[in-house]
């Protein structure tokens, strides 16, 4: 495993397991600047949203890396006031439009929101029939969720983009997934730097030699989820990728399953008003 090891979405595109989040990363020079030293360090996965207002800022660091688009993999997601199937087309439109790119790898609904969902949905197989998008899932999903989505479903999600780290694991999500050929990803995977406050993680830290953080992030990887730490600062996109050169044993593998305490940093799927 290395930070360029990819896993293979249900319709075979490759999507790489490790990437930078740029949630509330500022648009212009931050979000850049956040891209571009990824990229140098070796990421090829970078996950933006259009909520989050830093598509161009995305879409200009690719541009500029030296790299080909072919090269990186570019996750966004459609923002829930665009819901519903006419209006989805004009949110993509926008959003590659904003990253200035012919298509996005993967393409996300934000947030579950019932029978919008499902319009969305429709329209977003119609999009990936025409090529622009290459893989298509969402974001927030528990299993019900899922369960009501599949019925108008001609493609399944390929991706569920959703809270994830050592306090929230939801193994049940996991185990759903994984039997619907549903890669998960993380999001909070360090829990907002909380991990580093845990006693069982400082443990491990100084056992392999690496921070809490690092420790988290390998454990992740070593679960086959994929895994989007977020910053802005280039010491800890850095030390965010520093996690290629160890492996956590099996015992303290279960040693961090065993954190497990249903705590969330974000807002619950079942109860969220935006």
């Amino acid at each position: 495993m290395d930070i360029q090891t990819t896993v293979k979405l249900s319709n075979g595109y490759e999507m790489p397991l490790f990437g930078l989040g740029v949630f509330r990363s500022k648009e212009g020079h931050e979000v850049e600047s956040a891209v571009l030293t990824a990229l140098e360090a070796g990421y090829r996965h970078i996950d933006t949203a259009a909520v989050y207002g830093n598509e161009r800022g995305v879409g200009r660091a690719v541009r500029s890396s030296g790299l080909s688009r072919g090269e990186i993999f570019i996750t966004s997601k459609i923002w829930n006031s665009d819901q519903g199937y006419e209006t989805t087309f004009d949110a993509f439109n926008e959003s590659i439009e904003r990253l200035d790119t012919d298509y996005i790898d993967l393409y996300l609904i934000h947030w579950p929101k019932g029978p919008l969902s499902a319009e969305t949905w429709k329209a977003l197989e119609e999009i990936y029939a025409s090529g622009r998008i290459k893989a298509i899932g969402v974001s927030n999903f528990l299993i019900h969720h899922l369960e009501e989505l599949f019925p108008v479903c001609r493609i399944r999600p390929m991706v569920n983009q959703v809270e994830f780290h050592p306090y929230l694991q939801q193994p049940d999500l996991q185990a759903f997934c994984r039997a619907e050929g549903i890669v998960l990803e993380a999001w909070s995977p360090i829990m907002r730097g909380q991990v580093n406050e845990d006693p069982v993680l400082q443990a491990l830290a100084a056992k392999y030699g690496k921070s809490p953080v690092q420790v988290t992030l390998r454990w992740e990887l070593q679960k086959g989820v994929v895994t989007i730490p977020k910053s802005v600062h280039a010491a800890r996109i850095l030390s965010n990728a520093d996690v290629f050169d160890f492996e956590i044993s099996l015992e303290d593998m279960a040693r961090i399953d065993r954190l497990d305490r249903h705590f969330r940093t974000g807002a619950d799927p079942d109860n969220f008003n935006f």
